[in-house]
């Protein structure tokens, strides 16, 4: 007996074991997957975007640092439009007042900031004076919003920043210190948001008011992936049965295929809940992962007990021969699709660690399910398919034909469309607008879209360091600070607003001096800069002080970059470019690090890309080792690495022709694509590889299509069916994830029904004309 026929008697041995015992491996299976599932009960949102950032990022780093010395920049932005487009309204006044109030009510709130509480400055009889711009919103006479007026359109730290340059908009800014172990922190702060804004708009009817700002943006995060959760994976699981019915015809193998899912799935999730993963959108693709392979495996068993019951077999028999013959191939794809998902590990973003881990732990469970719980339901269910018609040359059997009598013309035409969208790879860019993350019908999507062209989408914190305690009132320092402001003022392409202490600074030294116009410029004197600080900062009431904009060293400064919603490689231009205006201008003055969210993103889908690559190449050294072992050939497996890679890479290229743009959701593509594409060349290969041991090439392509080549065109039908509905989802790296996978699957097939075979086929025909004696 050969080793193959040895391991198809062991895989025959467990399905009748199982079948004996039907009643106990049914029932133990169902238990054991409930018992696991209970630590899903622990799982909980991460509700806050930092989740996405390892902890040894460089960038997340020196943004953790920028926290704990100027406090977390989270904030709830409360978009005021009023339906005139003017804000310098008694009315407007009574709006952005009643929502300034009410901002203080939300949940960790630390700091209000809006038009009516600006701290306005102003110099009398040579004392400095600060006070809310408009303390009681029944003064706002025409008189007194004329001088409103003009102080919001020659203030730096108000123009385009509290209130927009044409007056037609204006923001109230909460932040807010929300704690980080807090599940779910992000959406209460959201829903507390969304009833202050109810209240006022009840009161001011005509008003539009738009939630914007990190929290905001942290809460969508969370309610796109429980959006998901709730209805379109469980659509997925509704097309996936449908079609899979559609296509094997038989209430009871998609009735058996549904509970082998249902068990993987709650192992996995069960799997994440013991070992704390937090809940992400992306985490969350987990489930239709698993159900991926779990469908999968149960196709292979399927289709071919299919086939065998049609043949005339019986029931029992063809199941034990079904395994048999699957028991191998099911194995080489499941250890080589964990593989696949552990090297998620090597990603930057933890998200994609959690989801990698989940699914191998959904992976295993389906691999053990589906050689023992399988067969064990399936003995139990009655099993009827109709008898193969006389005649019939089934769609597997023509292409299996056009392949063995034209593989070079067949082979040609592969490897000509396959090379076209390899080449296009280099034309992709990378763009992490996290705006863009978001479909236009959700509410935060139009927020920022409404706010864009009139404050901009996000921040970029430039953190600058003279190099020492109390410099930062240094003049040299401070007009460095100023010359830096200015510059970034300059960026009108890319930057809104720009907020500096230098302004604050040279405010301060005017109001001081009688508000005689020379003397609106940074202060000559170190000591006297630091008592108008001082003084300054003595006047400001509670919550609105300069903490978030001078560490309690006076070492350093924050300068905010308010920008607008510019791509990725704009936003590294802007970065690059003002590091060098620090180096070029001020060098041995100060130093600066960029921090703040725009920064995060701009960076996160080269490392997460990176990473993928690294994590491919052990993964392509396991795969080619495994599959060279298994079919004891390292042609077999360089081939097997030439079936699996090049689907993957075409993916890419035709996204790169399709759409143009990847984002770090890319990361994730790689691992779910080798899941699947493993699984067509392993099945393929390895029936392929039986046939031929008895037979010529031809014969053994046959038996491939015969035993194989339903279960993967079944498999890829259903399996892109799924994936294509998650394009549906708002969340666009969940959208993306499934276009770019149902794409890789409908590729993988054609690599492994066409080109594998042909390539096949000429290889033998080369190796039988070199046997042949010359004459």
């Amino acid at each position: 007996m050969s080793q193959t026929q040895r391991i198809e008697a062991l895989g025959a041995r467990i399905a009748s074991w199982s079948m004996k015992w039907r009643w106990a491996v049914v029932i133990g299976s169902i238990l054991a997957s409930v018992l696991i599932s209970y630590g899903a009960s622990t799982l909980r949102f991460a509700g806050d975007y930092r989740v996405f950032f390892g902890a040894e990022n460089p960038e997340f780093l020196a943004s953790q640092r920028a926290e704990q010395t100027f406090g977390r920049s989270d904030s709830v932005g409360f978009l005021v439009i009023p339906p005139a487009g003017d804000i310098y309204t008694a009315n407007t006044m009574e709006v952005v007042h009643a929502l300034t109030n009410a901002s203080w009510r939300l949940p960790f709130v630390s700091r209000v900031d809006s038009l009516t509480n600006f701290q306005h400055t102003y110099g009398l009889e040579g004392e400095l004076v600060v006070e809310d711009l408009l303390f009681d919103p029944s003064e706002a006479t025409p008189e007194r919003l004329a001088d409103i007026r003009a102080i919001a359109e020659n203030e730096p730290l108000l123009d385009g920043f509290v209130v927009s340059r044409g007056g037609e908009a204006t923001i109230v800014n909460a932040v807010v210190q929300a704690p980080t172990d807090r599940p779910n922190v992000s959406s209460e702060i959201a829903a507390a948001a969304r009833d202050i804004r109810a209240g006022v708009l009840e009161q001011f009817p005509d008003h539009q008011i738009e939630l914007i700002g990190v929290s905001m943006l942290s809460a969508t995060f969370e309610e796109a992936g429980l959006a998901d959760s709730q209805t379109l994976i469980p659509a997925v699981y509704l097309i996936i049965l449908v079609v899979m019915f559609a296509m094997l015809r038989s209430f009871s193998a998609t009735f058996a295929s549904l509970l082998l899912i249902l068990l993987a799935t709650l192992v996995g999730m069960g799997f994440g809940g013991w070992t704390g993963v937090a809940l992400t959108p992306i985490s969350l693709s987990a489930p239709t992962i698993i159900l991926t392979i779990a469908v999968a495996d149960a196709v292979h068993v399927l289709a071919l007990v299919r086939q065998k019951i049609r043949e005339g077999m019986e029931k029992r028999a063809a199941i034990e021969a079904s395994i048999g013959l699957n028991f191998s191939p099911i194995a080489l794809t499941s250890v080589t699709t964990i593989v696949g998902f552990l090297t998620l590990n090597f990603s930057d973003s933890p998200p994609f660690h959690h989801l990698g881990n989940i699914t191998a732990a959904g992976i295993f469970a389906a691999w053990v399910f589906s050689i023992t719980f399988l067969p064990a339901i399936l003995s139990l269910l009655p099993l009827k398919f109709k008898p193969a018609a006389e005649g019939e040359a089934p769609l597997m059997e023509r292409v299996a034909e056009l392949v063995i009598n034209r593989p070079r013309e067949v082979a040609g035409v592969m490897v000509l469309s396959l090379a076209a969208m390899v080449a296009a790879i280099p034309t992709l860019t990378v763009n992490d607008q996290w705006s863009q993350y978001f479909d236009e019908s959700l509410d935060f999507r139009g927020a920022v879209d409404t706010a864009n062209p009139l404050f901009g989408t996000d921040q970029l914190n430039f953190i600058l360091d003279p190099g020492e305690p109390g410099a930062v009132t240094e003049p040299e320092f401070l007009a460095a600070v100023d010359g830096f402001a200015e510059w970034l003022r300059t960026q009108n392409d890319s930057v809104a607003h720009v907020y500096a202490l230098s302004d604050i600074m040279k405010r301060v030294n005017f109001n001081i001096n009688a508000d005689r116009p020379e003397f609106f410029a940074i202060p000559e004197d170190r000591s006297l800069a630091g008592q108008y600080l001082f003084v300054y900062e003595l006047s400001l009431p509670f919550g609105l002080d300069l903490n978030d904009r001078v560490d309690i060293n006076r070492q350093t400064t924050r300068v905010t970059a308010s920008t607008w919603d510019i791509s990725t490689e704009a936003t590294r231009d802007l970065i690059a470019d003002a590091e060098a205006w620090v180096a070029t201008n001020a060098a041995g003055v100060m130093t600066v690090e960029t921090t703040g969210s725009k920064r995060l993103f701009a960076t996160v889908a080269d490392r997460n890309i990176e990473a993928m690559f690294a994590g491919a190449g052990y993964l392509v050294v396991a795969i080619f080792v495994i599959l060279a072992l298994a079919f004891r050939s390292v042609g077999v497996g360089v081939l097997s690495l030439f079936a699996n890679a090049l689907p993957i890479l075409a993916t890419f290229g035709a996204w790169a022709l399709l759409v143009g743009v990847v984002g770090f959701s890319v990361a994730a593509v790689g691992a779910v694509a080798v899941g699947l594409v493993v699984d067509f060349t392993v099945h393929f290969l390895s029936k392929y590889l039986r046939a031929r041991e008895d037979a010529g090439a031809p014969e053994a392509v046959r038996y491939a299509f015969e035993t194989a080549g339903s279960a993967i065109f079944v498999t890829t039908v259903i399996l892109a069916a799924g994936f294509a509905l998650l394009i549906t989802s708002a969340f666009k790296l969940n959208a993306d994830l499934g276009l770019m996978t149902a794409i890789a699957i409908v590729l993988s097939m054609l690599v492994n029904l066409l080109l594998v075979p042909s390539l096949l086929i000429l290889r033998d025909r080369q190796t039988a004309n070199r046997a042949v004696p010359a004459e």
